[in-house]
């Protein structure tokens, strides 16, 4: 696996990395479990001053590290900043909030009185990708260091950049040596770390692929696991919608990040009596965009990752044309050297099409017409994924109702994802288990260790 920095904006490789040996993996688990028993003996609050220590630093390094994500994947510089700075809210938030969220649990039963203690397990391994290359260690990384887990951490490929950055930001900000420890490995190493019984559980986010192999792996070493995988989420749109609020979030929720969010809306459920409209909207939003570089304030739409990226959208795009699905807008070359793709609408693609039930990564807005709104639901509920999910209607207590009804993991009434870090993420069925942020994500990886007093 080679890990190298290339822009997708010009296709130029900026810079290459070392593969880390397997010396490096023994060097990282053997500090990194001596940190945790060094941590377990400590309270959560001495850890707070460290994650306040780390939000400055990346206050100091914002600009720095939000170029570092744009060289590595696309996104948009102001795109890249907002990362930054949700990465910070992150950081200060489990610094205020940590401490009294592990605080002991009294319980009282039948017979005796007691409490439950939320402690450390040990080392843990991240595998993490690169559409949000700091969002998504920080959403982990947080937590844990407030519970007192070391993390060792396997990026994508692609972003080895900017977050050897950020690695290089933690210690600088005064982290103990296996704090956090980024490693430039392969599947195979992942695969060693987890069967080594230093490391207690590991943290996914990625593909159904990537995820279903890690977790196997922690399957069959007895390790906890989290996964957050891929989303199809849909956009139910009720007769009540109100087309002002529509025409704001629509677009956005579909190409922020180039379309390349887990939890972005990609097939949009839409009223028979609104069809029409609501594709029209959404092709003059979808023209508007403005393709180029992504330091730019003016460009609007970011490229793509990577050439395999782009290559895997657009062979999903001819598969469901072939399978009979229309283009109402898009599908077009872009006449520039980077790894752009034009917005693209596709309407007619039926539960037999081959990428009904995929997640299209990328610019494009999957549109079907429904004639009510049980319809509208079972439309939303007939996919492998359950990640998130956006209700429009007038009526936000109705629009509950519905939300409450669709099999996902995260809802959004009137407006498209959003993520705090007071919020849980995750969700069910092939879009994974567990949560991450707020004090589930804290309690992901902890011993919820039973003390019984007479």
């Amino acid at each position: 696996m080679a890990y190298k920095t290339i822009y997708p904006y010009n296709n130029k490789v900026l810079k290459e990395y070392d593969n880390a040996s397997d010396a490096d993996l023994e060097a990282a688990l053997k500090t990194g479990h001596q940190l945790y028993l060094q941590w377990r003996q400590e309270e959560p609050q001495t850890r707070s001053v460290l994650l306040q220590k780390i939000a400055a630093a990346m206050k100091d390094k914002r600009e720095q590290l939000a170029e570092a994500m744009t060289y590595d994947m696309g996104k948009l510089l102001v795109e890249a900043q907002g990362e930054v700075d949700l990465c910070i809210w992150i950081m200060q938030y489990y610094a205020e909030h940590g401490a009294e969220l592990l605080q002991p649990v009294p319980l009282t039963t039948k017979l005796k009185h007691g409490y439950y203690l939320k402690q450390a397990t040990g080392v843990l391994v991240a595998v993490e990708p690169w559409n949000f290359p700091l969002y998504q260690v920080v959403r982990v990384l947080a937590p844990n260091m407030m519970v007192g887990n070391p993390m060792i951490l396997k990026s994508a490929s692609i972003c080895p950049t900017s977050v050897q950055m950020f690695a290089d930001l933690v210690q600088s900000a005064g982290a103990p040596a296996g704090a956090l420890t980024n490693l430039f490995i392969s599947y195979d190493q992942v695969a060693k770390a987890i069967a080594d019984p230093r490391v207690a559980g590991v943290c996914v986010t990625g593909s159904e692929r990537a995820g279903a192999s890690v977790a196997a792996t922690a399957g069959q070493n007895l390790k906890k696991s989290t996964l957050e995988l891929g989303g199809n989420d849909a956009f139910l749109i009720l007769e009540d919608a109100k087309w002002s609020q529509l025409e704001q979030v629509v677009p956005q929720a579909r190409l922020y990040n180039a379309g390349q969010v887990c939890t972005s809306s990609k097939r949009f459920i839409v009223p028979a009596s609104m069809y029409d409209q609501f594709l029209e909207m959404l092709k003059t939003a979808f023209s508007q965009v403005k393709m180029g570089d992504p330091m730019a304030k003016t460009t609007t739409l970011a490229p793509l990752s990577s050439q395999s990226a782009k290559t895997k959208l657009q062979q999903q795009v001819a598969t469901a044309v072939a399978g009979g699905a229309k283009v109402y807008y898009g599908n077009e070359p872009v006449d520039l050297p980077g790894q752009f793709f034009a917005p693209t609408i596709l309407t007619d693609i039926q539960p037999d099409n081959p990428i009904f039930d995929q997640e299209l990564f990328g610019p494009v807005a999957s549109v079907y017409r429904v004639n009510n709104e049980a319809e509208a639901i079972a439309l939303a509920n007939n996919s492998s994924y359950g990640l998130g999910g956006t209700v429009f209607s007038s009526d936000v207590e109705h629009a509950a109702q519905v939300a409450a009804k669709v099999e996902t993991g995260m809802s959004f009434i009137n407006d498209g994802w959003s993520s705090t870090p007071d919020m849980p993420f995750g969700g069910v069925k092939n879009s994974g288990y567990g949560r991450e942020l707020s004090a589930l994500g804290l309690e992901a990886f902890v011993n919820q260790h039973l003390v019984l007093k007479p």
